[in-house]
Order: structure tokens, then sequence, then C-alpha cells
């Protein structure tokens, strides 16, 4: 976690991710990248024509500049070793490009919820972040005033094309020293007995050996509506899910049921690319 992109449209809910940015870049000495993406292309605009774009873009840039500067000045971010990058198109390959380029190793980002991230992350466009992006991507919903993990869910079908981002989960639980609950949800319509559950487990678990850890079968209406319960139960501070395409887990994110886990848990979720 040495560089942290994160994500603003200079919301109270970009706020809250940039709060938790700084403290995990406090103790884990990284980098936070800040990102703003202009709703005005700038590609488009003609310096030489009549048409006063160019004004208009300029006028968009200063403002961008100026809550920049309101940002930098936050009590929470001295001592800290923060850029600011603005891109001038709001197509979601910038995100990816920008990770690249910078070498990002995790985005964190506000979420309003159903809603999204206000004028960047709207509703079905949070998921598209979520999707394609190829580093963790951790959803920060609400204020904290201090972010710690304790309780991580970690919740897959324990299928063997899961295994890489249950390391990257491992690596994240290791730096925050917190307990993973491994979470397999059976649903009427896809039911696997316990017995089965947990040899998939242990199995899926016994090349990245990691403790304290916890093995849970929880029986629900549906996958989302299990983890979230389940999360709930146990108090989770942090649920992690893997993503990729429409195989394995990833089924999460399809329509309505990305929604459910990233828009509508009560804490913050991180998701994985497989």
């Amino acid at each position: 976690m040495k560089k942290i992109l994160v994500p603003t449209d200079f919301s109270d809910q970009a706020e809250h991710a940039l709060k938790v940015a700084a403290e995990i870049a406090r103790n884990h000495n990284s980098e936070i990248y800040l990102l703003h993406m202009l709703e005005l292309p700038l590609q488009g605009v003609d310096a030489y024509g009549s048409s006063g774009n160019l004004p208009e873009a300029m006028f968009f840039i200063k403002m961008a500049q100026q809550q920049f500067e309101t940002v930098m000045s936050q009590d929470y971010l001295k001592g800290l070793e923060v850029f600011q990058t603005v891109k001038s198109d709001l197509s979601f390959s910038e995100i990816k490009d920008t990770c690249k380029e910078l070498n990002i190793d995790m985005i964190v980002m506000g979420s309003h919820g159903v809603s999204g991230l206000r004028e960047v992350f709207i509703g079905s466009n949070a998921e598209k972040v979520v999707r394609s992006s190829k580093v963790p991507v951790l959803v920060i919903k609400n204020n904290h005033e201090n972010f710690y993990i304790d309780n991580f869910v970690f919740a897959s079908d324990f299928k063997n094309d899961s295994k890489e981002t249950y390391k990257q989960a491992v690596k994240f639980a290791k730096a925050f020293e917190a307990t993973i609950h491994l979470l397999m949800v059976n649903t009427p319509n896809n039911f696997t007995t316990t017995t089965e559950a947990k040899a998939r487990i242990n199995e899926f678990t016994k090349d990245e050996v990691y403790f304290p850890i916890s093995i849970n079968i929880y029986n629900d209406e549906s996958v989302e509506q299990g983890i979230l319960n389940f999360s709930k139960e146990i108090d989770a501070d942090l649920i992690g899910i893997s993503t990729h395409g429409r195989q394995g887990i990833a089924h999460f994110f399809n329509g309505s049921i990305s929604e459910d886990i990233v828009n509508h848990a009560n804490r913050p979720v991180i998701t994985f690319k497989i």
C-alpha cells in the first residue's frame, strides 16, 4: 500500500474516503494521489476559436485548484505526501490509466450509497470502477474518526480461480492485524453441505496459512443478503469480495446484486480483481 489513489469530487463522501486514506498512509508510510476529473472535456476546447469554451475551461480548472488548496490545508493531511492530478475526461479509463501510470496499489473512494460518489461515481458507474479496477478498491460510506479493522469478512465461493484474491485479502489483513472470517453463503438454489463447504475452504486456504481466521457457512435467501446479514451479526469492520467478469463470485456484481453489496452495505467494502 505504498501508493493510494483517491478520486475526489470534493464532496463530503470523498472527504470521508480521503480521511481513511490519510490514516492508512500515516500508518503504512504511503503516498496519496488525489484525482479530480473535470466535467468539461478539455480535448474538445478550441484555444483559437471564438466559442468561449477556453475561458469556461480555465474557470473550472481554477475552481478545482482552489478546492485542492482547501483540501490540502486540512490537519489530517499534515506530514503526508499528497499529490494532486486533474484529468479532463470523465471516462473511467482515466482511472485505470492513472493507476497504471502511477503504479497505484489501492483505490480508496467515497460513496453516497445507492447514488454513488456524487458527480463522478453515480449508480452503475461505481460498479464500473469496482469491476474494471485491477487494484483493490476500498469503498468508504461514512465518516470514520478512527479507521481500524479487527473483523474482516472475506466472502467467496472458494473455487480455485479466486485464490489470488484471497492472497491479496490475507496481505491486507496482515497489514491491519485483523481476524479474517471466511464466509460461504448457502442459498436454496445453490446448496452445499457444511462438511463439503468446510472441506472446500480448507483445500482453498492450505497454501496461504493465516491466523487468526474463522470458517463460516451461512444460510440465507441470497448470497448478497447472507454477506450483509453475517457481517452485521459479527459487527464486521470490513467486507472483502472478489470480482472478475461473470464467473465465480463475480456474480455478486451482476445487475442489482453488486449495488446491494457495494452500495447498500453500511460498512466499508474492499474488492479484489481476479
